[in-house]
């Protein structure tokens, strides 16, 4: 008998009802007859048409291994708990409302960035510092002094697009953005929020 190599991804998301296999949620490391047969494997079903989340813990997956192939050794290299969402929706894209979601977002994105830098530089006193560095240099004082105000606006645009990583549509580096990374760890604890109330649900239902 020959060990079996799981590794359960954290989250897989289906718009399609019916048997959802180990293979749609989970690497399989076997051999190769035996890595087919355990992928086509069914964890569990979805019915229901609403959009909703549903908990497959790596016991189910064991479990349904070791009734199709009993007397392999199972091992988990991935997660412990895998949310499958159903989303009727997935693929199905409006091209107008995104372009309208997009659009908004940038306005409010533009909106937000603009009111925090021209508060800033109303709490900093900005004018005030660099019209004292013009009269420090030149010994004159002038309001608005476009020898420093002109190399600051486009330092700080060139910052902004060196911090988010983007110009154009294209990555400056193969590093991800802090938007990239963020998103990430919201997505993480988003599946970890879901993962938590749903075993909990299921322990209300088994107690």
């Amino acid at each position: 008998m020959s060990d079996i190599y799981i590794k359960p991804n954290k989250k897989y998301t289906t718009s399609e009802l019916g048997a959802v296999h180990i293979g749609d949620i989970a690497e399989v490391y076997a051999e190769s007859g035996l890595k087919k047969r355990i992928e086509a494997l069914k964890v569990m079903e979805i019915k229901d048409t609403d959009n909703k989340c549903y908990l497959v813990s790596v016991i189910d997956v064991i479990k349904a291994v070791d009734s199709a192939v009993p007397g392999h050794t199972v091992n988990n290299v991935g997660e412990i708990d895998t949310v499958v969402e159903f989303n009727k929706g997935l693929g199905k894209s409006n091209s107008l409302w995104q372009g309208t979601k997009i659009i908004f977002v940038a306005l409010l994105l533009l909106a937000g960035s603009a009111t925090a830098i021209m508060s800033f530089h109303s709490d900093a006193q900005i004018p005030t510092v660099f019209e004292n560095y013009y009269y420090i240099f030149f010994n004159e004082r002038v309001e608005n002094p476009l020898i420093i105000d002109l190399p600051y606006s486009i330092g700080l645009a060139v910052g902004i697009i060196v911090f988010f990583n983007h110009f154009s549509g294209k990555k400056l580096t193969n590093d991800p953005t802090p938007i990239e990374v963020e998103m990430t760890v919201y997505e993480d604890q988003v599946s970890d929020n879901i993962i938590d109330n749903l075993n909990t649900e299921k322990s209300d239902g088994n107690s």
